[in-house]
């Protein structure tokens, strides 16, 4: 599991070092920012429906389907000799994407003990310290000399290779002792799940439009989101109830917060400071670095406990994000972009597994597949609408040769910062 954790883990630092090469051979500058929010907002209809297999069903078949999706994705996406064909590659990539997540999480609540979930999660995080060290590196210089397209479909042989391994490990995995009974609000949730999916997918698409179009739209189809997404998740989760829901709805907000700025990061560095691919993906490594340290701190040290984990969190991406809008607003040296996104990363690696671990503590049996799939679906939410979000503030600020859009991406995560600062204390139940 950590394997395919660590192939997945490649090819988002991977995807996100090359889309401008990308971009640029494909002339596909107009879905940019969609091609990243379009692979959350349909894994958003992976999670449920993992989740509802897996709460019925053997959650092993689940993650075989999952990784079948994924690789058929990466290769459409290698292949692909123009812009939409490769954004429909992501898309097919972030529906199996969007279910292997959930597949794992309910594994692991069904074959350890509760005992050993910090050190599972840490062990999912610490997956992501080799792509991290030499992930945006590689995949920068494969795009250089091999092409682009190598770095997908390289990943597509890697993750056969790891399903050899899988299959045997997964002979003990089982379905729930008791099924849940009630097919028609499970086929209910597809249904939201898809309209959330649509949403999202309009919002970002809202970002290349004129106009009034583009105002009204993204009103619209937030409110469209907003709706649709609440049966999804459990009660409370809008109004930052404490416990469950506010984990929840923190997760949404930090992943949107680290997720949509990250963006911003290769092609601010590619645009602004002329920097190639493998030199821009260096903020990335740091960040990954940070982010599996800070994980493994996290899961070694009791004392570091969940309240003090949140606020570190937020303090991690808050100086990240301040760092970023400093240099965009004043020009200053890569470097910063460098060590400031080392801080979004720290910040994550405390927070994000700590998050995993309570949901788990405050699900039951049958609801693990339920509450496993909110989390990811407000994950994938969070950080779609935040692309969004910052798209559409970058395309109206003047795209990627203005100075000045790339602030106002960075103003956006600020916002969010502050969010994560006032809900992060309330993870805790009474």
């Amino acid at each position: 599991m950590c394997l395919l954790v660590t192939l997945a883990a490649f090819e988002a630092l991977a995807v996100t070092t090359i889309m401008p090469a990308v971009s640029h051979e494909l002339d596909g500058a107009a879905l940019y920012a969609f091609a990243f929010a379009g692979p959350l907002a349909v894994g958003v209809v992976g999670m449920v429906l993992a989740g509802t297999w897996c709460d019925r069903g053997n959650p092993r078949t689940v993650l075989y389907a999952s990784v079948v999706l994924f690789a058929a994705g990466l290769t459409l996406a290698g292949a692909s000799p123009t812009m939409p064909l490769f954004v429909i590659g992501r898309l097919v990539h972030g529906l199996g994407g969007g279910a292997l997540t959930v597949a794992l999480y309910v594994i692991v609540a069904r074959v350890y003990p509760a005992r050993l979930h910090p050190s599972i999660f840490a062990g999912f995080a610490a997956a992501w310290v080799v792509p991290s060290l030499i992930g945006p590196v590689i995949a920068g210089a494969v795009a250089e000399t091999l092409g682009w397209r190598w770095v997908f479909l390289g990943v597509v042989a890697l993750v056969f290779l790891a399903m050899l391994m899988v299959v045997p490990a997964m002979r003990g995995v089982h379905g729930p002792d008791h099924r849940p009974e009630g097919g028609g609000r499970e086929l209910a949730r597809v249904g939201l799940a898809v309209l959330v999916a649509v949403a999202v997918l309009g919002l970002t698409l809202a970002a290349e439009a004129r106009g009034p179009v583009q105002w009204i739209v993204p009103v619209v189809a937030a409110v469209v989101a907003v709706a649709a997404l609440r049966p999804l998740l459990p009660r409370g989760v809008l109004l930052a109830r404490r416990g469950l829901p506010s984990v929840i709805l923190v997760r949404s907000i930090v992943a949107g917060t680290f997720f949509s700025a990250e963006v911003y990061v290769p092609l601010m560095m590619v645009t602004q400071y002329g920097a190639s691919p493998a030199i821009a993906g260096l903020a990335l490594t740091a960040a990954g670095l940070s982010w599996a340290a800070a994980s493994w701190a996290q899961g070694r040290f009791p004392a570091i406990g969940n309240r003090l984990a949140a606020r570190l969190g937020a303090l991690g991406l808050t100086i990240a994000i301040g760092s970023l809008l400093v240099t965009a607003l004043t020009g200053a040296s890569p470097i910063v972009i460098v060590v400031g996104w080392a801080f979004a990363g720290g910040g994550m690696g405390l927070l994000y597994p700590r998050l995993g671990v309570l949901t788990l503590q405050y699900s039951t049996p049958a609801d693990q597949g339920f509450n496993s799939s909110a989390l990811s679906i407000a994950d994938s939410t969070g950080s779609a609408i935040a692309l969004a979000a910052t798209a559409i503030a970058f395309s109206a600020l003047g795209g990627a040769t203005s100075p000045v859009a790339f602030a106002g991406v960075f103003v956006v995560n600020a916002a969010l910062c502050v969010a994560a600062w006032l809900c992060g204390p309330r993870i805790l139940a009474r």
